[in-house]
Order: structure tokens, then C-alpha cells, then sequence
């Protein structure tokens, strides 16, 4: 009996556009890795005027900017992503994992980690840039990527969205209900970190930081505003 395999793509649209497939997110993941259209369109073997015809069209379908010019500096200026083309290319990879292991292993929780840090009785909390609850705080944290350690990612986003360098100091705990994230069934552990080092600035991912008394907390996404609580509780102990 012959073997068949299966593959699934997915895409992003708006009003029955078509904005982003698996090429144009590497065209643009890549214009942001290099701070060139030139170089991406290099490293994909097509010519700059495709390349930019292919931002061209993004923009029209998404109706905003997903690539900007940076004039200036020893290098002459780059070119990297907007918040918008940050924006869509998250929507697209978050799904696209999701369906990854849907096609391979059916439906699947994703996992994810956060980290906790306190320090003089406040926490860093940033400020979403993007959905779910874009302009909410909540901890710094991500996806875990295939192959990789909780304990080396919650390091990875931490870094990665606060520009701090940090340790695990202990784990606070595992958040598994279905319903806690709009984007689908996340499964977080989140640690308690500690400095060692860096300076706090505001990742891609982040519109800006804020450490907040631990008895003034802003309006926190997700279930972080329980998960502050239970860290508060077990340092009680």
C-alpha cells in the first residue's frame, strides 16, 4: 500500500487579502535579522525589486507600514520592522506552531514561561505591543521554542524583553487553564528571577517597562495578576 505524508500552510488575511504565507515571514524576519532589503533579498535568491514588491504589497493588504527606515549612525541607517509587521508576523508564528502540532500530533496545549522579578517590594512588569491586551502589563515571558529547555527560555525572554540578565532563583509554579489565554491552551512556568546583570530596556516585543509597588499593580493581562499573588505569598512563607 503506498505511503502518503500530509502537510498543512496557513496564511494571514484581512478582509479576504492575502498579507503573509511562510515566504513573505521569512522575507521580513530576515529584513529585520540583516537591517536590509538588499541583504534578505540576497539570502532568498530573488532581486531587491521583487523584494520590495512583495512589502508593497503587505502594506496595501494590511493597510499600514511593515518596514521602516532608521537614517543615521556609523553603519548609514537600516531598516527593521514595525510594530505593525511585528504584530502580524507573532499573529502568523503563534498559529503556525499551533498548527504544526495539530498535524502532527492533534490538538496540543503550547508552553510557555514567565518570569518574576522583584526587587525593593516592586516588579518589572512590561507593557504589551501587542494582542491579546495590547497596553496591559503583564510579566515578561514568551514560547517556549522546540528543543529548549523551560529553565533556558524563561532566561531567553526575560532577556529578550526587559534587557535584563537573570537567574532562576526558584520556580513559583505551572498555570495550565485552558481558558487563560485568548490565543488558544498555553501552558506557562513561571519562575522568580534574579539580577545578574544588563540594563532594563524595553524588548521588541514590549511598548515600555515599569517596576510597580507589589501593592499598586496596574491592569494585568492574562492570569498574572494570580500569579504575582501566589509569588508574594510563598515568599511569606
Amino acid at each position: 500500500m503506498a505511503k502518503y505524508s500530509f502537510s498543512v500552510r496557513i496564511w494571514v488575511q484581512k478582509n479576504n487579502q492575502f498579507i503573509l504565507s511562510e515566504g513573505r515571514v521569512k522575507l521580513l524576519k530576515l529584513i529585520d535579522k540583516y537591517g536590509s532589503i538588499k541583504k534578505a533579498a540576497e539570502k532568498m535568491e530573488m532581486s531587491y525589486r521583487h523584494a520590495w514588491g512583495i512589502i508593497k504589497k503587505i502594506n496595501e493588504a494590511l493597510g499600514k507600514e511593515v518596514v521602516e527606515s532608521i537614517r543615521g549612525g556609523t553603519s548609514g541607517g537600516r531598516t527593521v520592522l514595525t510594530s505593525s509587521g511585528r504584530e502580524v508576523i507573532e499573529h502568523y508564528d503563534v498559529r503556525a506552531k499551533a498548527v504544526d502540532v495539530i498535524s502532527r500530533f492533534g490538538p496540543r496545549p503550547a508552553i510557555t514561561v514567565d518570569g518574576v522579578i522583584i526587587k525593593d517590594r516592586k516588579i518589572l512588569l512590561i507593557q504589551r505591543k501587542n494582542e491579546p491586551f495590547k497596553g496591559s502589563y503583564a510579566l515578561p515571558g514568551g514560547f517556549v521554542d522546540y528543543k529548549e529547555p523551560v529553565e533556558d527560555a524563561v532566561v531567553r525572554e526575560v532577556e529578550e524583553e526587559t534587557g535584563l540578565q537573570t537567574k532562576i532563583k526558584r520556580m513559583i509554579g505551572v498555570y495550565s487553564a485552558p481558558d487563560r489565554d485568548p490565543r488558544g491552551h498555553t501552558i506557562s512556568v513561571v519562575y522568580e528571577m534574579a539580577i545578574k546583570g544588563g540594563k532594563v530596556k524595553a524588548g521588541s516585543d514590549a511598548k515600555s517597562l515599569k517596576w510597580f509597588k507589589l501593592n499598586e499593580l496596574p491592569k494585568v493581562a492574562f492570569d498574572h495578576k494570580d500569579i504575582i499573588y501566589d509569588s508574594i505569598k510563598q515568599k511569606k512563607k
